[in-house]
């Protein structure tokens, strides 16, 4: 099995460090420098044999907006994306996954916490694209909530109106723990763990902003009727 790696980073230092932790291993990276060419390459093998799986994004590049880059791969694929970058405040990690990335990996970059964080975000995505191929044959299934339609699998919400959007993985998990516990205030503390990072404090505003999103792709953001703010114990999705 090769797992295929599209790697936009300028640091040559760096590309070769990952390049060379890699070798031997399923994973084949592929470099673009610059991300002048990452959003055509990618397209362009999407559905095929060798399109990739994971695309690792530094912030910073030299002919694109990483951040831009993330959100525009977020519409276009269910690829797994890795933001990279020397910005460590929770503002700039709150400003990656508002993008749609994944996950956000601070430099110095750890090649082991990398290699973990890729194999555990493949492993969900390679799940995601198994159900998929599954729905295809069987016919689309959907979780349905009030007016809105969730579809498990492809991460795909349809809101009365019929408009379609695509959620990232940690939109989708804190859509479902809030169905899950609907009717009852759920605190940042239980969704953080839901989305798997319990390492987040009460006072990170990660939570928050994907709540923010959600509410944006429900169009509840003017009334906030669907997901209500519960002061002091957190979020609850209207009955």
């Amino acid at each position: 099995m090769t797992i295929h790696v599209l790697l936009v980073e300028d640091d040559e230092l760096l590309v070769k460090r990952i390049q060379n932790h890699f070798t031997n291993t399923e994973f084949t990276i592929e470099v673009d420098p610059t991300g002048a060419d990452a959003l055509s390459t990618i397209r362009s093998r999407v559905n095929l044999r060798g399109a990739f799986s994971l695309a690792i994004i530094d912030i910073v590049l030299p002919k694109r907006d990483g951040l831009q880059l993330a959100k525009e791969l977020n519409t276009l694929t269910n690829i797994g994306v890795i933001l990279l970058s020397s910005r460590d405040s929770q503002a700039d990690r709150i400003a990656g996954l508002a993008q749609g990335a994944d996950d956000y990996i601070c430099k110095p970059v750890d090649l082991l916490e990398l290699e973990l964080r890729m194999r555990a975000l493949y492993k969900r995505i390679a799940h995601l694209n198994s159900d998929n191929d599954k729905n295809d044959d069987n016919g689309e299934e959907f979780i349905e909530y009030a007016d809105f339609k969730l579809h498990p699998d492809n991460r795909t919400l349809i809101t009365a109106t019929g408009a379609e959007s695509r959620l990232t993985e940690a939109e989708h998990k804190v859509l479902i723990c809030l169905i899950g516990n609907a009717g009852k205030a759920t605190s940042r503390e239980k969704i953080s763990e839901e989305i798997g990072q319990p390492d987040w404090s009460p006072n990170d505003r990660t939570v928050d902003v994907l709540i923010g999103r959600l509410r944006k792709k429900l169009n509840d953001e003017k009334d906030q009727k669907r997901i209500v703010t519960v002061r002091g114990k957190g979020y609850m999705l209207s009955i």
